[in-house]
């Protein structure tokens, strides 16, 4: 009798491993780099995105969370990377329709780059999901092979828009930099990355947030013209309202194009970024313009001193002449550091530390 229920579970266990093979063998999706000299560097790069492809494919099949432990992951993605991918999947889970996915792989400041990558989202909550079911991954690499970043990319029409116009070399670099950034920076509002946000703003940034106040229809029911608040804040205000309208909203999702690229004449290591935001939360939704001064004396490591909202370019549609807009905002991030270097000094001088208070003020869930 013994034999027989040994033999059972043997058999079992047998169709089991067999299903299990199976079910990966159907979703697996095979990754093929191009543009890079064949070697050790090359096949772990190419294993590990293939392992990674198809662990959300089973993952999502499955309906469970990712596992990236998984057989052909050990060690090919780094801890930053995972908790990207896990926020990004609490979001909506998401899968590669594609059995093979062959692209360049671009080399950048700190390692090697992959984009292109077909996704698409399968939403937990499909009815109020407001995001494009298709999305693009990009894969940030370490000089080592393992993944390192990950995020969605920017439509590939702006990608290439900003490219074409660099200037020089060095410009050019810097314009991969700065559009690799922006999409991480968009990802990050997404997946509710403070850390991320906290390491980019300068300590001594100039944020300014703005949101549309609702008004009621006038009595022959004609809508009124939008009215618009402004906030001036610190880095620490600005991540602490920020970590609040995270914790009141399950889902943020941030869009941005129509993306703007200019050098500054005169500081070589300064750029500004003008982009047209889409920002969708539970329980706000609005479009509007961001500015970001961006410092790229560490490449690796870029900081932002200013960021800016403002609902329109100008009223009759003008933009503001670049070197213009430069120096006004070079001008403005100058007295704001003075200004705050001024209130340490004094602090520094009395010797008295900061009291604290709990504010009564209503939420800022709308500044986003």
């Amino acid at each position: 009798m013994k034999k027989y229920i040994k033999t059972a579970l043997l058999f079992i266990w047998a169709f089991g491993m067999s299903v299990g093979q199976e079910a990966n063998a159907q979703y697996k999706t095979d990754f093929l780099l191009t543009g890079i000299s064949e070697g050790p560097l090359k096949t772990t790069m190419e294993q590990g995105v293939s392992s990674l492809l198809t662990e959300f494919n089973v993952a999502q099949f499955a309906g469970r969370a990712l596992n990236l432990e998984a057989e052909g992951l050990q060690g090919k993605v780094t801890s930053h990377a995972a908790a990207s991918l896990r926020a990004l999947w609490r979001n909506s889970p998401f899968r590669c329709t594609e059995t093979e996915v062959i692209e360049k792989c671009l080399k950048t400041p700190s390692g090697y780059q992959v984009r292109n990558i077909p996704l698409l989202m399968e939403p937990l909550d499909k009815e109020n999901y407001q995001d494009d079911l298709y999305q693009e991954l990009v894969i940030n690499f370490d000089g080592s092979g393992r993944v390192a970043e990950v995020y969605f990319a920017i439509g590939m029409h702006l990608y290439s828009k900003v490219i074409r116009s660099n200037i020089t070399v060095t410009d050019l670099r810097r314009r991969q930099v700065i559009l690799d950034f922006v999409e991480n920076f968009r990802t990050a509002y997404n997946r509710k990355d403070i850390p991320f946000l906290t390491q980019v703003f300068s300590d001594d940034a100039l944020i300014i947030t703005g949101r549309q106040i609702k008004q009621a229809k006038a009595d022959a029911g004609i809508s009124l013209a939008k009215s618009f608040e402004y906030k001036r804040q610190t880095k620490a205000e600005y991540l602490a309202n920020l970590t609040g309208v995270f914790q009141r909203n399950k889902t943020i999702k941030v869009i941005f194009d129509d993306i703007k690229v200019v050098k500054h004449p005169m500081k070589d290591y300064y750029y500004g970024v003008t982009l047209r935001q889409g920002w969708r939360a539970d329980t706000y939704s609005d479009v509007g313009y961001v500015f970001l001064l961006m410092d790229f004396k560490d490449e690796n490591n870029p900081i932002i001193h200013v960021r800016t909202w403002q609902p329109n370019k100008y009223d009759d549609g003008t933009e503001v002449p670049e070197d213009k807009m430069l120096e006004a905002i070079m001008t403005g991030h100058k007295a704001n550091a003075e200004i705050i270097a001024f209130i340490n000094s004094i602090v520094a001088e009395l010797g008295k530390e900061k009291f604290g208070f709990e504010s009564q003020e209503v939420p800022h869930d709308l500044f986003e």
